[in-house]
């Protein structure tokens, strides 16, 4: 995933000042060095960097801080306040309203994953009720309409384009006024783009952009662009009113850093990253939980919304509780599996529990462990109820049975044991987590104080952030009970 290298630099410079004895200047001024380079190597802005630095020295001016104060929570929530200032283009976007026709057109340059990301919108608002529609006014790159036509036939978005008009103004026209007659609520007008800005882009944007007037222009960005990106998306703000941002290709290798600094350096907010091909690998991009995922602290809202969405309605108690009471049989290792493929690739769905590390799931494996999980509910699928509920019951003839049945040596079938085994220490730890129901998040976010947090957060986390001292310190700082509990994925 893009970024992963930067959030363990980060969590590891952070870790580093949490082993020093004595918060002092140096260890101050060494943990902001690393976390600098690391930023730099990813393709933060430099002036960027300059400001973030100056800020989190002024806010965390060591000679004025009182002996009591707990200095390594201060500077990690300076650091975690700032990383979301850079991110945070201090605006929302447009929200499109269903039952209400909303335009809205897609600018980028050629090869960012522009009509892939048209789709994955339209797919994207298609699940929450929307009624969307796709129009292809890109004429300049042969099998643009074949590809949309391709993809809206796949998600099942009713698209329009043509083989015989070559004018992209006449061709959006068209599309708007169509979808508009059907009662679509949300019409995504798909441009050209060039492999480099051109005049004559430019002034094709703006006609359509004039002809079709949409309620908001998004302006897809390849994530590989690296520091190239401020002056290309400033280029595309100075020709057609940007009003947000879709980063593409996050789940590729790509530093990433650049392009997101400069969304935020041109004032565009973000709205979603690209994460994967596949039509539903699109997440709605929310400055703290990005941030907070980044640093090691987990993403619970994201993770819970996730689970309400996947899990059938009637399965989400005792999946929540089995979560809440850190309950692991090799059967509910099995529903954890069968649901983590439904939820997202799994590095992604890894990223949003607290305590991650991107080490845990290196660049490559990922499509590695897919297929292993696969393995496993293969071989869960030869297994009793009774071995299923008990795994203490296996012993050297069920292993060669369960080997049989599946098609799969002994040696898989003992990995899958130990994996088991793993997964249950780390289950472990939920215990006691009061996981919200669908519609509860938003009502702890209003009521929460620290008393109410401290029974919402497993006590191995509550006791690393300082026990409760900790947890009213960072709730100060942080301003209101909304900001922490976006600060712990909530909200």
């Amino acid at each position: 995933m893009v970024l992963a290298e930067l959030g363990g630099s980060i969590t590891r410079a952070l870790q580093q000042m949490s082993n020093a004895t004595i918060i002092d200047e140096k260890v101050l001024n060494d943990c902001l060095n690393d976390i600098s380079r690391a930023l730099l190597t990813a393709d933060v802005n430099f002036k960027l960097l300059a400001d973030m630095r100056a800020n989190i020295k002024k806010i965390v001016n060591l000679d004025d801080l009182a002996a009591g104060h707990n200095k390594r929570k201060i500077i990690q929530q300076a650091v975690f306040n700032e990383l979301c200032r850079i991110l945070d283009a201090g605006k929302p976007a447009f929200t499109p309203k269903k039952g209400k026709t909303s335009i809205v057109m897609f600018v980028g340059l050629q090869g960012s994953g522009k009509t892939t990301t048209c789709t994955k919108y339209a797919y994207y608002h298609q699940k929450k009720g929307w009624k969307p529609a796709l129009v292809c006014a890109d004429t300049f790159r042969a099998g643009a309409f074949d590809q949309l036509k391709q993809n809206a036939t796949k998600a099942k978005v009713p698209f329009y384009g043509s083989y015989l008009e070559s004018d992209p103004v006449r061709i959006a026209v068209e599309g708007v006024e169509k979808f508009k007659k059907e009662n679509c609520d949300l019409i995504i007008v798909d441009t050209s783009g060039r492999h480099k800005q051109e005049a004559s882009l430019f002034e094709e944007m703006r006609q359509i952009h004039e002809a079709t007037k949409p309620d908001l222009v998004i302006f897809v960005m390849d994530s590989s662009i690296g520091q190239a990106a401020f002056s290309q998306a400033q280029a595309f703000k100075q020709s057609v009113a940007v009003g947000a941002v879709i980063i593409t290709k996050m789940d590729g290798h790509a530093k990433g850093g650049g392009a997101l600094s400069a969304v935020a350096a041109t004032k565009s907010p973000v709205i979603f990253i690209g994460t994967g091909e596949h039509m539903d690998e699109i997440e709605v991009f929310d400055v703290k939980p990005f941030v907070s995922r980044l640093l090691g602290m987990g993403d619970w809202s994201g993770l819970m919304e996730k689970i309400h969405e996947v899990v059938p309605m009637d399965k989400q108690p005792e999946l929540l509780q089995k979560l809440s009471e850190g309950n692991f049989t090799l059967r509910t290792m099995f529903e954890q599996f069968k649901y983590m493929l439904e939820l997202g690739p799994i590095g992604q769905v890894l990223s949003k529990f607290p305590g991650y590390v991107p080490e845990l799931m290196p660049k490559g494996h990922e499509e590695e462990t897919q297929a292993k999980v696969k393995r496993y509910m293969t071989m869960s699928d030869s297994m009793t109820n009774e071995g299923n509920t008990n795994p203490k019951l296996m012993n050297e003839s069920r292993v060669l049975r369960i080997a049989r049945g599946s098609g799969r040596s002994v040696r898989d079938v003992v990995e899958m044991l130990e994996e088991h085994r793993r997964m249950g220490k780390m289950w472990s730890k939920m215990k006691g987590l009061k996981i919200p129901k669908k519609g509860e998040m938003s009502a702890l976010s209003r009521n929460m104080n620290a008393q109410h947090m401290s029974k919402v957060i497993p006590p191995q986390m509550l006791k690393q952030i300082g026990g409760m001292g900790g947890l009213q310190n960072l709730m100060k700082h942080l301003g209101s009970n909304k900001d922490m509990m976006n600060m712990f994925g909530g909200g």
